[in-house]
């Protein structure tokens, strides 16, 4: 059981009704029933939210070696629905992926009060990573609030951050195209329109998967979707990192977040040609790669290949 002696912030629930609840509780755990991958899932209370954690590949806990993988998913997203990466993930070495508290999944269902929030955020990954890797280096994947989330973490067991569409720099662009499907996904509520949300969350060419749109339909219509997080504070300036973007990335684009890279973490910004904002699901293998990839001694950001 990790430190509770911070409460969690008290918020409204997420969902809009308790049968709302259940529907997307009961998806995430049936998708998780039917994987292909061994693994093991449990709960701990980390900050005094309850956190639901998804854990495959090689090792344990408490075994030292290549470490550990803890993946953070953004806004909206549960690790039921991160197959592709989480299994890329697990083929490489020791993956904990983790449900976001106040965000759709299986982890507590509560919204976590704006104020404060990333900070908030970056304590409870902080217990989170304590509770989960006793021994060897723990790598931290981020996807857009999961990346926001990684850049508050102030963990000293923390060797290297890989930030993937990184909220938490700039605002969200929301073009009027943008925000025309937007509204149609919140007021609509139909496959449909949560697979053209999804279309344009992907690059040209990379349709969504199935499981994507069935997901999505079922946030549309049971969750309150929560805002742009604001501003990341910086929990480890010295941690080395790396950060991507898709080229395609219509929420958050190179141009607007290499410059905010730049000036907050000092680091590049790697772009990958013909990938949009989802590049959790459409480059799994490369994200990987990058993950597990061996660091060099001096701690500096390593560009991938």
């Amino acid at each position: 059981m990790t430190n509770t002696s911070t409460a969690r912030p008290q918020g409204r629930s997420i969902y809009r009704s308790e049968s709302g609840r259940l529907a997307v509780t009961g998806w995430c755990r049936e998708q998780l029933t039917t994987w292909p991958l061994p693994h093991e899932r449990h709960r701990l209370t980390a900050l005094g939210a309850d956190t639901h954690v998804v854990e495959a590949g090689p090792g344990d806990r408490q075994s030292g070696g290549a470490g550990t993988v803890v993946y953070v998913p953004g806004t909206n997203v549960s690790v039921a629905a991160q197959f592709p990466l989480v299994s890329a993930l697990a083929a490489r070495g020791r993956v904990v992926a983790v449900d976001v508290p106040g965000q759709p999944g299986l982890s507590d269902g509560a919204r976590i009060p704006s104020s404060g929030r990333l900070a908030w955020y970056g304590r409870w990954l902080a217990e989170v990573i304590d509770a989960v890797a006793d021994h060897g280096p723990v790598t931290v994947l981020g996807h857009s609030l999961g990346s926001a989330i990684t850049m508050a973490c102030p963990s000293p067991r923390v060797r290297h951050q890989v930030l993937v569409s990184p909220a938490g720099l700039v605002s969200l662009r929301v073009t009027p195209s943008v925000a025309l499907v937007s509204t149609a996904w919140v007021l609509r509520r139909r496959e449909a329109d949560s697979e053209r949300l999804l279309r344009l969350m992907h690059a040209h060419g990379h349709p969504p998967r199935a499981e994507l749109v069935e997901w999505m339909t079922l946030v549309g219509r049971h969750v309150r979707s929560s805002a742009d997080p604001g501003r990341a504070p910086v929990g480890r300036p010295d941690v080395s990192r790396t950060v991507l973007s898709g080229g395609a990335d219509v929420f958050l684009p190179p141009a607007r977040v290499a410059p905010a890279v730049s000036r907050a973490l000092g680091s590049p910004l790697r772009v990958l040609d013909g990938a949009g904002h989802f590049v959790v699901d459409e480059r799994p293998e490369e994200l990987a790669a990058l993950a597990t990839a061996p660091r060099p001694g001096s701690g500096g950001v390593v560009a991938a290949s």
